[in-house]
C-alpha cells in the first residue's frame, strides 16, 4: 500500500471537521422548525441502509442529506487538492457513487432523498424540503 502524502497539520485539519451539528445544519434545521416542520436528526432512514439522514420526515418519508461542497464534490465549489489527488479524488468520487447508492435504495424503499448543498441558502433549501414533505403527506 502507498504512503499517504498527507502531513500531520492537514491531517489534523481533517479530522476536526463536524460531521454533525455544523453551522450549515443547525440553520437549516432552524428554517424547518420555523416553518413548522417537526422532524427527527441524525436517524437511518431504513435499518437496513448503513447511512444516516442529516433530518428524516418519518411519516412523509423524506430524508434530507446535507453535502458539504469539499467533501461530496459539488459542482460549483468543489476543489481538488494537489497534494494526495489520487487519494483525494478516490475519496470524493467514492462518496459522490455513496450518495448516488442511497439514494437508489431509498427510492427503492418508497423514500425521498433531498440534497441540500452547504452553500445554498438555507431558506431556500427548507422550502425546497417543505414542498418536498407536503407533497408526500397528500398522496
Amino acid at each position: 500500500m502507498r504512503a499517504l502524502l498527507t502531513t500531520e497539520g492537514t491531517r489534523a485539519r481533517m479530522s476536526k471537521q463536524r460531521t454533525r451539528d455544523t453551522n450549515v445544519e443547525l440553520a437549516l434545521r432552524r428554517e424547518l422548525h420555523r416553518l413548522g416542520l417537526r422532524y427527527r436528526v441524525h436517524r437511518r432512514p431504513m435499518p437496513a441502509v448503513r447511512r444516516e439522514a442529516d433530518v428524516i420526515f418519518g411519516p412523509a418519508r423524506v430524508a434530507v442529506f446535507i453535502d458539504g461542497c469539499f467533501w461530496h464534490g459539488c459542482p460549483e465549489h468543489a476543489t481538488w487538492p494537489r497534494r494526495n489527488a489520487e487519494f483525494w479524488r478516490t475519496k470524493i468520487e467514492g462518496n459522490r457513487a455513496r450518495d448516488v447508492e442511497t439514494d437508489r435504495l431509498l427510492a427503492a424503499a418508497g423514500w425521498l432523498a433531498v440534497r441540500v448543498w452547504e452553500h445554498e441558502d438555507p431558506v431556500v433549501a427548507a422550502n425546497r424540503v417543505r414542498y418536498a414533505v407536503a407533497a408526500r403527506r397528500r398522496r
